[in-house]
């Protein structure tokens, strides 16, 4: 049985420091430490010093692209409590979110300087899912990121304050957090996998193979969440935006692989 010890980790005099704080934070630094170990062997073109300032911009406006997104998403309740909007050491990030403002921070990077956008996502995922890997335990602490009423020795406690209404009497629940954070560790082997089998490797491969598969993953994990902050009929907002992102990475590979024809022709 798993039960969160409370969000808060210590207080220093009327400065409370948060558990979920301190999970994102060291998932940011796994994540660094992560792109550093794969650029050393298999990016070796790909300087350290670009890698620190790519780090930077990419965590900066991937944790405001994870926080626009999720108060987009239940925006019905920011839009009567704006003040907590950045409040983000209360949980209420979304990784999809983030995902999307490092692209577009990564693409305006690699865009100035004239660098291949493609080759640096193939690198800077595994650093990606690595911290994802970690993060999830962040909702752990919160009492979030949960699914369907559960009996198995693996279930979670969730505080009253926390439940669904629909699901008041129950106490016990899915770690759809932790079934996350495992599912993501296959995804790594297998993109660690295809980098060491796929000869001739095109750059950006690795970095749709990643969407495809993280998508797939959020899609399993939503199937049992009960606590989407937003559902369009019977698909969660995570769904919806899964779906999309496979058609893009899809389209992706597909124009890579007419690349590859063409030339050979």
């Amino acid at each position: 049985m798993f039960k969160s010890p409370g969000a808060i980790a210590f207080s220093i005099g009327n400065l409370d420091v948060h558990y979920y704080g301190i999970i994102m934070s060291l998932s940011m630094l796994i994540g660094i430490l992560t792109i550093l170990l794969i650029r050393k062997k298999y990016f070796k073109d790909i300087l350290t010093d670009t890698v620190f300032d790519i780090s930077l911009i990419t965590i900066i406006w991937g944790v405001v692209g994870a926080r626009i997104y999720y108060v987009l998403a239940d925006y019905k309740y920011f839009i009567q409590h704006p003040i907590e909007i950045g409040a983000i050491w209360n949980g209420g990030i979304s990784i999809q979110g983030a995902i999307l403002g490092a692209l577009i921070a990564g693409l305006y990077y690699t865009n100035k300087h004239k660098l291949n956008f493609l080759r640096y996502a193939d690198l800077f995922v595994f650093g990606l899912v690595a911290g994802q890997i970690a993060g999830r335990w962040g909702n752990f602490f919160n009492s979030e990121a949960f699914g369907l009423p559960c009996t198995l020795p693996w279930k979670l406690y969730i505080p009253l304050s926390n439940r669904p209404v629909e699901y008041i009497l129950n106490e016990y629940f899915h770690p759809a957090f932790l079934y996350e954070s495992v599912l993501n560790i296959i995804v790594f082997i297998i993109l660690f996998i295809m980098l060491n089998s796929l000869k001739n490797r095109k750059d950006g491969i690795i970095f749709f193979l990643y969407i495809i598969l993280y998508s797939i993953v959020r899609i399993l994990v939503e199937t049992i969440r009960i606590d989407s902050v937003l559902n369009i009929g019977i698909f969660h907002i995570a769904h919806i935006t899964s779906f999309i992102f496979i058609i893009i990475a899809l389209t992706g590979v597909f124009f890579i692989y007419k690349k590859i024809n063409k030339d050979t022709l």
